[in-house]
């Protein structure tokens, strides 16, 4: 049986969908699969530290609905990285929503790696899981997004993150940092049901 019924992780997502700007297209099987995401998580979070929220609502609201809330700010985008994935935020709900974004979840520690498999795996994602550090990705390889969310040290992460990003930085971030030279001043949009967190989306300048 699901954790939470999709009915309850709709009425959850609301805030966060309701803002969809174009309005873009939701996914018909958005909350089934973020349904099964979710026990998913619970189930390997309970043996593995893969994120310290616990509580199933606020795993729905702060991880689920702020990676949809990006997805969604998001113009036509072919390509998109998720630096640090850990859990696979916001990378794996934004391949739920968006299915036209070809995206690639990087993450180097393995218990996480090995998670993020499963779950591509068991809700039928075209996703790339990447599990090595990007760093050692060929110098040539490219995105047109690259998103970074909740990393340890978002100077050092932009410092080798904007070199894969051919049009756009993403950040989730409480703090706009300093962008690497080459990239324009962000849009800025405060998340909903959050104080002090902003989704930052940054272009590379012409």
């Amino acid at each position: 049986m699901a954790t939470l019924s999709e009915s309850v992780i709709t009425g959850l997502l609301a805030p966060y969908l309701d803002a969809n700007p174009a309005p873009k297209p939701v996914n018909p099987d958005l909350y089934t699969k973020l349904s099964l995401y979710l026990d998913l998580l619970l189930k390997w979070n309970a043996r593995t530290n893969l994120t310290a929220i616990r509580e199933p609502q606020e795993i729905v609201r702060r991880h689920f609905g702020e990676s949809l809330f990006a997805g969604l700010h998001l113009d036509a985008c072919p390509t998109l990285l998720d630096f640090g994935s850990g859990a696979g935020f916001p990378g794996l709900p934004i391949a739920i929503l968006r299915p036209d974004i070809a995206v690639t979840v990087a993450e180097s520690q393995n218990k996480k790696s090995t998670f993020l498999r499963e779950v591509v795996r068991t809700l039928g994602l075209q996703v790339n899981v990447w599990t090595s550090r990007v760093e050692d990705m060929s110098p040539t390889r490219q995105f047109d997004t690259v998103a970074l969310r909740a990393v340890d040290n978002m100077t050092a992460a932009l410092t080798a993150a904007h070199p894969r990003a051919k049009h756009h930085l993403l950040l989730l971030t409480g703090a706009i940092p300093e962008l690497p030279q080459g990239f324009e001043p962000p849009r800025s949009m405060p998340i909903p049901n959050s104080e002090n967190s902003f989704l930052l989306i940054s272009t590379r300048s012409k």
